[in-house]
């Protein structure tokens, strides 16, 4: 059985293209994800598609970086199909894991993907430190009313990790508040 597997980073990039491409390829079943591809955890749909693939079921995408963005991850996954008897297959560069050469090519991709993520992030890096030197960016305006409330939950003795799960935040979110309100005091 061929399994298909979409994604896409942002609710703002189209994933249609990928799932026509997954049905053409003969996929009985597409499982379609929104979330950044940098790291495997998390990503619900695809650790659904590994933990079900059985012997010989092939999981197909349509590029590598869709699937995994660092060499690691990627090789994970080709690890767990490879133990359950199944492969990979991408589309658009025609590489199968059920084959030796196809293997080679799967983690050549994989470097060149995680090497275009790290030139992405240095990249984006270098603009941020470009546009601070110049005044224009000072990151996200601080939330006051969140803020009241994480301090008015610290001040009644809940622990950062109680507040943080209170707002919706993460636990070092909250600490930085209580620590930058410690320092104005």
């Amino acid at each position: 059985m061929k399994y298909g597997y979409a994604r896409v980073s942002t609710v703002d990039q189209n994933i249609g293209p990928q799932v026509e491409t997954l049905v053409a390829a003969g996929c009985d079943l597409v499982r379609q994800e929104v979330m950044s591809g940098t790291k495997k955890e998390g990503r619900v749909e695809l650790q659904l598609l590994l933990d079900f693939i059985r012997p010989g079921d092939v999981l197909v995408v349509t590029r590598i970086d869709r699937l995994a963005r660092s060499i690691a991850d990627l090789s994970s996954i080709i690890s767990c199909l490879e133990k359950k008897g199944a492969s990979l297959l991408v589309t658009e560069q025609g590489l199968d894991t059920g084959t030796s050469q196809g293997r080679m090519m799967a983690g050549l991709l994989g470097v060149i993907a995680e090497f275009e993520n790290d030139l992405r992030r240095e990249r984006q890096a270098e603009g941020i430190a470009a546009a601070r030197k110049e005044g224009r960016f000072r990151g996200r305006p601080a939330n006051r009313e969140r803020e009241e409330r994480v301090l008015a939950l610290k001040a009644q003795g809940l622990s950062l990790s109680r507040i943080a799960a209170e707002v919706g935040m993460s636990r070092s979110g909250v600490n930085r508040i209580v620590q930058k309100q410690g320092r104005l005091l």
